[in-house]
């Protein structure tokens, strides 16, 4: 299989310092610092970059799932909430809640229902996450 790569560079103190990350394949280079956690419009941060590799992963694992069981998908659309907390001191990433919308003709609710869930729990990035709970609202239009 593929081998993917990311790489980011940190400069300066926790608070005031400042990184730019970048996809390998170069579909991404940004600016991340410890104020875009808290503030919109200062760049990314680690917790939105893992957002988007688990609603990009689930969307297309999900789609896999559906073609494999029958009824492809026309469209399928998810959003991934990435919760860090305080935790025993330390910052952690507690929750992930993905919210999908699925256009999937000729599949009933019960049917969709269950390959979204084993999609949760199978899709690669949702293995490598295991130690965060995450949590699935999935809704067939």
């Amino acid at each position: 299989m593929a081998t993917r790569t990311g790489s980011a560079v940190w400069e300066g103190t926790l608070k005031q310092g400042k990184g730019t990350t970048k996809l390998g394949s170069g579909a991404f280079e940004g600016p991340y610092s410890f104020s875009s956690r808290f503030e919109e419009g200062k760049g990314t941060n680690p917790e939105e970059l893992i957002g988007a590799a688990e609603a990009g992963c689930f969307s297309m694992a999900l789609s896999a799932n559906l073609e494999k069981a029958g009824s492809p998908a026309k469209r399928v659309s998810t959003t991934a909430t990435v919760k860090l907390e305080m935790v025993e001191g330390a910052p952690k990433i507690t929750t992930i809640d993905l919210k999908t919308d699925a256009d999937v003709p000729g599949i009933d609710n019960a049917k969709f229902d269950e390959i979204a869930e084993q999609t949760r729990k199978g899709c690669p990035v949702s293995k490598a996450l295991a130690g965060t709970q995450i949590n699935l609202e999935a809704k067939l239009l």
